[in-house]
């Protein structure tokens, strides 16, 4: 069986590391440069000829320079005759472009994942996708995983009476559901609108939630405008308090005030697909790369990925007659 060499970019050594231990080898050295006029240049420092590469990436601010450092690492791979080169991006950023929701706008998820495909990558390996479609972006297999079990785990051994989970908005709805399944409890959703970036309005709570503790279940938090809003119709409908708990926390801009200190808020948890921030010590991070290492070598091996979910896959439909029945 060819050998597994794994490098990391800068965006998240530590994680690759992790992923490493998992695996039983070393993190491969590599060398990222900028010159003077601010290209940048990669260097991989590790036989790549006849081996199986694996590119440990997610893309996080500054998000420009972690995708370049990606597609020229991906680039000098190839050129050092590497069997097959796949890219694990626990963190596809740029899934949130994902439509044409205005006229003449770019659909920046689809471009991306053509230049990965240009630049030589054979696989992506990545997490939680914003939307389904992203999946079909790509123009070489791509293995999606889902932290869902992770952060079920969290909640398992925690008192859960009393408890519901809810998902900020309609569209992350079987998510939601699958993961109350998990938890053996009731779901409920915001029924939300985007206005801006950093804007949404949510305008209803379908479910119940009165007299409950919620458990608020994203895919992503950015600037935490979303949860505050939610969190606002919660307290309207009755629910006493929250945990929130998301794949992918960014925590941009205002969100670690915001959500800190929230008055409704009894913990924030989090994956590692993405550097937490160092100002928060009472985040709660659950490591995905045990996950990630798993699946990296039932690629290596030809072996199935997705029987890693069975039964935890968000993609199975709800239970006919469950409230986001949509069939």
């Amino acid at each position: 069986m060819r050998e597994i060499v794994v490098f990391s970019g800068s965006a998240h050594p530590g994680l690759a590391k992790d992923i490493c231990d998992g695996l039983g080898v070393r993190l491969a050295p590599s060398t990222i440069s900028r010159f003077s006029n601010d290209c940048l240049q990669a260097q991989l420092r590790a036989n790549c000829r006849q081996r199986d590469v694996y590119i440990v990436q997610p893309l996080v601010r500054p998000t420009q320079d972690m995708l370049m450092e990606l597609l020229l690492m991906v680039d000098a791979a190839r050129g050092a005759s590497a069997a097959q080169i796949t890219a694990v991006i626990p963190h596809y950023a740029y899934a949130r472009s994902d439509k044409k929701d205005s006229s003449r706008i770019s659909l920046g998820g689809r471009l991306v994942a053509d230049l990965l495909g240009t630049a030589g990558v054979d696989r992506v390996l990545t997490m939680a996708l914003h939307a389904p479609q992203v999946h079909g972006f790509f123009p070489v297999p791509v293995d999606h995983l889902t932290a869902i079990g992770v952060l079920a785990d969290h909640f398992r051994g925690l008192d859960l009476a009393d408890s519901v989970v809810v998902s900020p908005d309609l569209g992350n709805a079987k998510t939601a559901t699958q993961f109350a399944r998990l938890l053996g409890l009731p779901v409920a959703a915001g029924s939300k609108q985007r206005m801006a970036d950093d804007k949404v309005v949510i305008d209803a709570i379908v479910g119940d939630v009165a007299g409950r503790r919620a458990i608020v279940l994203d895919d992503e938090i950015a600037t935490g405008g979303s949860i505050v809003e939610l969190l606002e119709r919660l307290e309207d409908a009755g629910c006493t308090e929250a945990a929130v708990a998301c794949t992918h926390g960014l925590f941009a801009g205002p969100a670690v005030e915001r959500l800190r200190n929230h008055p409704m808020i009894t913990q924030v948890v989090t994956t590692d697909t993405v550097p937490a921030p160092a100002d928060w010590p009472e985040l709660q991070v659950r490591t995905v790369a045990d996950l990630f290492a798993e699946a990296i070598g039932r690629i290596h091996a030809g072996e199935s990925v997705s029987s890693l979910f069975d039964g935890v896959d968000p993609a199975y439909a709800p239970p006919q007659g469950s409230l986001f029945d949509q069939s």
